[in-house]
C-alpha cells in the first residue's frame, strides 16, 4: 500500500487528513445534521460528520512508525475577518486560532470498528471545544502565544520574486512585442484577461460558494482535522 512506503520516506513526514472530507459550508451542516437526526447519531453544531475509512487505513497502515497524532483545530476570532485568497493577494492578514493536542499512536483501539468510534467521539469533542470558541472567543483560559512571522518563508517569496522578476525584465528587454502600440494593447489585453480569470478562480475558492447554503451564516469560521506525524 502507498501508505507503508511511508516508513522507509527518508525525510521526516506530515500526513494531513481532513476526516470531514470535504469543505464545511451551512448546507452541509444542515444535511449532517439532518442524517445524525435519522441515525440517532450526536448532532454537529459547528463540525461535519467525520468520514472515517481513510483515517482507519492510515491507522491500520502507520500504526508501527508513527508516533502520534495531532487534533488540530481552528477558528477565526468574530473580530478578525475569513483568511480568503482575495485578502492573501492584496496583503492583508488575519487572526487564526489554534488548538492541538497530542494524542499518542499506541493509545488508540486495535480493531478498526474502534478506531473508527474514536475519531467520531473526537469529533464530538471538538464540536464542544467549538462551541467554547463561540461562546467566549477563544480555545483556552491560557495566555495565547504568538508563534510571530517566520523569516524563511518571506526569504522564498523574495527570492522567487526576484528571479521572475529578472526573468520578465530580460524577456521584455529582448522582445519586440512593447515596441509598438500593438503590441502594447496586445500586452494589455492579455493582462486584463488573466486578471479577471484570477478574480473568478479566487471567488470559487470561497468555501461557500461550493454549494448553495440553505441557512443564514451566522456562526465563527472554524474547522477541523487530524493530523499524523
Amino acid at each position: 500500500a502507498g501508505l507503508q512506503r511511508l516508513r522507509d520516506y527518508p525525510q521526516p513526514f506530515w500526513l494531513a487528513l481532513f476526516v470531514e472530507g470535504t469543505r464545511f459550508t451551512q448546507a452541509k451542516l444542515v444535511a449532517a445534521q439532518e442524517y445524525a437526526t435519522s441515525q440517532g447519531l450526536p448532532i454537529p453544531r459547528n463540525v461535519l460528520i467525520p468520514r472515517t475509512k481513510g483515517f482507519v487505513s492510515a491507522v491500520s497502515h502507520m500504526r508501527s512508525f508513527v508516533p502520534a497524532i495531532y487534533d488540530i483545530t481552528v477558528a477565526i476570532p468574530k473580530s478578525s475577518p475569513s483568511p480568503t485568497m482575495l485578502r492573501l493577494f492584496k496583503g492583508q492578514s488575519s487572526v487564526v486560532h489554534v488548538h492541538i493536542k497530542r494524542h499518542l499512536m499506541k493509545e488508540l483501539p486495535e480493531m478498526d470498528e474502534a478506531v473508527a468510534q474514536w475519531c467520531k467521539d473526537l469529533f464530538v469533542e471538538k464540536d464542544k471545544l467549538l462551541d467554547k470558541h463561540i461562546a467566549e472567543d477563544t480555545f483556552s483560559d491560557q495566555p495565547l502565544q504568538d508563534i510571530g512571522r517566520p523569516a524563511k518563508p518571506l526569504l522564498v517569496v523574495c527570492s522567487w520574486a526576484c528571479i521572475v522578476g529578472y526573468g520578465a525584465l530580460k524577456f521584455l528587454q529582448q522582445s519586440s512585442l512593447l515596441s509598438s502600440w500593438r503590441g502594447i494593447a496586445l500586452s494589455a489585453f492579455i493582462l486584463a484577461i488573466v486578471t479577471f480569470l484570477m478574480q473568478i478562480l479566487i471567488l470559487f475558492t470561497q468555501s461557500e460558494r461550493s454549494t448553495p447554503a440553505k441557512v443564514a451564516a451566522g456562526k465563527p469560521r472554524m474547522t477541523g482535522r487530524v493530523q499524523q506525524q
